[in-house]
C-alpha cells in the first residue's frame, strides 16, 4: 500500500509500515528524527487532498486538544482560536479522500465535538509498560487487538497501577521542557508494530 503517516516526525509507525513492505511517507512540521528520505517536511493539508494514499493514518498535535490543555482556554487569550483551528484540521483529516483511516489522539475535544473514538488503547496492552490512553478513531479498518497485555510492576498509593512513566501519583514524571511534547507525542513500539501487523 501507499501510505501517509501524517503529523509524524520520529518515524516509528513509518518505519513499522515500511518493515512489512509497504511504500510509507510521513510528513511533519519538523524535520525527521531519522534523516528518513521518506519523510516531507513540511504542510500536510495538501497531502490530504491527494487520492495517492491507500492509507492515512494521522496524529494531529494534542496541545490543543487533549484534555490536559482545555482548562487552559478560558485563562490564555487565544487558546479558544487555537482548539477551532486544530477541530478544523482533524475534520480535513477525516475528510480525506481515501478509504482507510486512523486518527490518533488522547482524550479530549475530538470525542466532545466531532465523535467519539471507536477504541482506546494503552502502550502496556502492546507490550511497553507505560501509561497513555490514547482513543483511535477508524475508518475502513479493524479495532486494534491487544497482543501483549503486561502486569503491573507496582502499584500507586490507592491501589491502581503504576507504569515506569508515573510517579507515585500516577503523573507523568516528565516535567517540563523544550522536548517534552515531542517525547509524549512519540508513538510506543509495541503499538506501532501492532498497526502494521493487523492493519497492514
Amino acid at each position: 500500500m501507499r501510505i501517509l503517516v501524517a503529523f509524524e516526525c520520529s518515524g516509528v509507525v513509518r518505519r513499522a509500515f515500511a518493515a512489512k513492505g509497504h511504500k510509507v511517507f510521513s510528513c511533519d512540521l519538523l524535520p525527521s528524527a531519522d534523516d528518513s528520505p521518506f519523510h516531507l517536511q513540511g504542510d500536510v493539508t495538501p497531502l490530504l487532498a491527494l487520492e495517492d494514499w491507500d492509507m492515512i493514518i494521522a496524529h494531529p498535535p494534542c496541545t490543543y486538544l487533549c484534555v490536559s490543555g482545555i482548562h487552559w482556554n478560558n485563562r490564555v487569550p487565544g487558546r479558544k482560536e487555537k482548539t477551532e483551528e486544530a477541530l478544523n484540521l482533524v475534520n480535513k483529516c477525516f475528510a480525506a479522500p481515501c478509504q482507510r483511516i486512523v486518527l490518533e489522539n488522547p482524550a479530549g475535544v475530538i470525542s466532545t465535538r466531532i465523535r467519539k473514538p471507536d477504541q482506546y488503547v494503552q502502550p502496556w496492552q502492546f507490550g511497553d509498560p507505560y501509561s497513555k490512553m490514547t482513543g483511535l478513531w477508524l475508518k475502513g479498518v479493524p479495532r486494534l487487538c491487544a497482543t501483549n497485555i503486561l502486569t503491573p510492576e507496582a502499584y500507586q498509593a490507592n491501589g491502581r497501577p503504576r507504569w515506569r512513566n508515573q510517579t507515585g501519583t500516577g503523573q507523568n514524571k516528565l516535567g517540563p521542557s523544550p522536548t517534552r511534547a515531542g517525547e509524549r507525542a512519540k508513538t510506543y513500539q509495541g503499538i506501532a508494530d501492532a498497526m502494521a501487523a493487523q492493519w497492514g
